[in-house]
């Protein structure tokens, strides 16, 4: 009876310290996993950091001292530089507002509440209340914006309200695309297209 009574509590006891061995292995992953994240810090951080984007049509000499076309102007109280990582970018947390110019010199304006250069690709990706204001009075709002420096290219897959003066109209939908200037838009879905030059009549009468 005393050696069923002992094996009893071998069996009882090598449970116990395997349960305690399979829950201290569980935590200790649970802790090497979220101690394992990897903290990405930028190799670079600028105050009120300003970026002007130029052309020049012909090619320079060493001495030519003809100026450069100014395409864009991008500001940012606050900019960070990631170009050190595998997939290179500049992120603005706080915030970012960007002067674009015409053929014309006419300027139209975005800004956004955050925004990301990813210099690979020279795409930016403007998230948080984007709002373009074009020189002649047109306005889009969208959630996000992804603009294609390379061909002067603008597109958004969220929704969109676009507003445009010269014809009174006000449109609402979801996913559009245009150029920089606003002269060309394809939406791809359209809700509806209110007017807005009767609306003002009816009140000034």
């Amino acid at each position: 009876m005393f050696k069923k009574n002992t094996d009893n509590l071998k069996g009882i006891a090598m449970v116990f310290s395997m349960a305690m061995l399979f829950l201290s292995c569980k935590d200790n992953y649970k802790r090497v996993g979220e101690e394992a994240k990897p903290i990405i810090f930028p190799q670079g951080v600028a105050e009120n950091f300003v970026l002007t984007y130029t052309e020049t049509k012909e090619k320079l000499g060493k001495e030519d001292k003809k100026a450069s076309k100014v395409l864009a102007i991008l500001t940012s109280s606050l900019s960070e530089d990631y170009d050190n990582l595998n997939f290179p970018h500049r992120t603005f947390p706080n915030g970012v507002h960007v002067d674009f110019f015409d053929d014309n010199n006419k300027k139209s304006t975005i800004t956004a509440d955050y925004g990301i250069i990813y210099s690979a690709t020279n795409v930016i990706d403007l998230q948080g209340n984007v709002v373009i204001k074009s020189h002649d009075g047109k306005i889009l709002t969208t959630p996000q914006l992804y603009w294609d420096q390379t061909n002067e290219w603008i597109f958004t897959q969220e929704k969109f309200k676009f507003t445009n003066p010269e014809d009174g109209t006000v449109m609402d939908g979801e996913g559009m695309d245009f150029n920089k200037d606003l002269s060309f838009l394809k939406a791809n879905k359209t809700y509806g297209l209110m007017l807005i030059k009767e609306e003002k009549e009816e009140k000034n009468d």
